[in-house]
Formats: structure tokens, C-alpha cells, sequence
């Protein structure tokens, strides 16, 4: 999963991850990293754009593919399983409706949720699910 590295609500759902992630599919890095730019350009996206998080599924396979917005969050609530997947509902509601909504939270993170002045420092518990 790479995500802005400064932003509160990105620094919220990390948190809750890596304590509701109990099989530790997900590995971690910032968009501002040299991987997380690195990354970004591959598929093909912006590296100076933090408007998205991205998610790669099957990252260390041959099937690899990229999820951003409402489709890699929807992604990360079905991996983490019950009660969260069923937060998969919104699914019946039209992609164009979910990314609209997505965008709204997007643009207004900041604001409503901060900015922090640095990237979080992982601690040697989790220092192992993350990259870079």
C-alpha cells in the first residue's frame, strides 16, 4: 500500500492497519519515497500527485495489478475481512459515484484531518512490513 506520508487521515488508516491487518498481507511506503514515486510512475501515474492511495495487489507476483481510490479501499475492507468487508456493499453503487466520494474525502483530508510534519518512523514491531 503506498500512501501520503503526511497526511493525518493516511497516518489513521496506517495505524489501524497495522492492528486490524492480523495476517499481515500488507506491506507499506510513503508516496513521497523513492519507491512509492517509483511505483506511481510505473503504472503509469503522477508521483507528485498525493490525491490517492494505491494499493498493489499481488505485488510480488507476475499477476500484479494497481488499485487506487475507491476500487484499493474497497480492496483493503475485503482482505481485512469481517466485520470490514462488508463495507464491499458500496460496491452497488455506480464507480463514478464511489470515485466522486472518494475525491470529496480526498480534497478535504488535510483540512479535516491535518497535515503532519513528518512520515511516521515504523517501530521495530512492524519495521519489517515496510519498504524503503
Amino acid at each position: 500500500m503506498l500512501y501520503d506520508g503526511v497526511c493525518g487521515l493516511c497516518h489513521r488508516l496506517l495505524q489501524f492497519l497495522l492492528v486490524h491487518d492480523r495476517r499481515a498481507i500488507f506491506c507499506f511506503t510513503t508516496l513521497q519515497s523513492a519507491t512509492g514515486k517509483a511505483t506511481v510512475e510505473r503504472w503509469g501515474g503522477n508521483p507528485d500527485d498525493l490525491t490517492s492511495f494505491y494499493v498493489v495487489a499481488d505485488f510480488r507476483t507476475p499477476r500484479a495489478r494497481v488499485l487506487t481510490k475507491s476500487h484499493a479501499a474497497l480492496f483493503v475492507a475485503r482482505e481485512l475481512g469481517w466485520p470490514w468487508r462488508a463495507l464491499c456493499a458500496v460496491r452497488v453503487l455506480p464507480t463514478a459515484l464511489r470515485q466522486y466520494g472518494y475525491d470529496v474525502i480526498a480534497r478535504n483530508r488535510y483540512r479535516v484531518f491535518g497535515v503532519r510534519e513528518h512520515c511516521m518512523v515504523p517501530g521495530a514491531d512492524v519495521r519489517k512490513r515496510f519498504i524503503d
